[in-house]
């Protein structure tokens, strides 16, 4: 199902923010030399590719696609990993906020940011490897095979906005960016 070959593409470059956004974490925590307006950088992609380009893919179409199709939204796969996207939210917010406390002058909040970073990368590599290895066949064998080709062609339509408004571009490039200043 190209859909999915889409989406496990764009983790692709995910888990490259995930590496970076690892990295940087260390550094915070050991006190090295790194810039808290990585971790607002990092969130920036993270809310805007990451939550903004994929999740409207997942969320608003393979997953409505697989309800359709008889798998519930409020219990079972699609349930844990809407719940996955919220804590994920949640962390970003907590990493973010906390930087900018840190970028203002609060030394304490370095490590808050480091701790909300590491637990955001956990859990994306977590949830990375369900979509993967689980939800993403799952779907293939749960979507009749006569719908396969209108969830590619909706994907593929969110896909088209994107490259509209340069949003995937600009986020592939600030990925680029944070691999690069921490040399991951």
């Amino acid at each position: 199902m190209k859909a999915t070959e889409i989406l496990m593409q764009e983790h692709r470059v995910i888990e490259r923010v995930l590496a970076a956004l690892e990295t940087a974490a260390n550094r915070a925590e050991a006190q090295e030399p790194i810039r808290p307006s990585f971790f607002v950088d990092a969130a920036d992609f993270i809310r805007n590719f990451a939550d903004g380009c994929h999740h409207q893919k997942e969320e608003g179409v393979l997953f409505k696609a697989m309800e359709a199709a008889g798998m519930p939204s409020d219990d079972g796969p699609i349930a844990v990993m809407l719940s996955e996207h919220e804590q994920g939210r949640a962390f970003t917010r907590a990493m973010a906020d906390a930087a900018a406390k840190w970028d203002a002058g609060d030394d304490e909040a370095r490590r808050a940011t480091a701790t909300a970073a590491r637990a955001y990368v956990a859990l994306l590599r977590e949830h990375i490897l369900k979509e993967d290895s689980v939800l993403f066949p799952m779907a293939a064998h749960t979507i009749p095979h006569g719908k396969h080709a209108s969830v590619s062609e909706d994907v593929e339509r969110v896909e088209r906005t994107e490259a509209e408004t340069g949003a995937h571009r600009k986020y592939r490039e600030l990925a680029a960016t944070l691999e690069a200043e921490v040399g991951s």
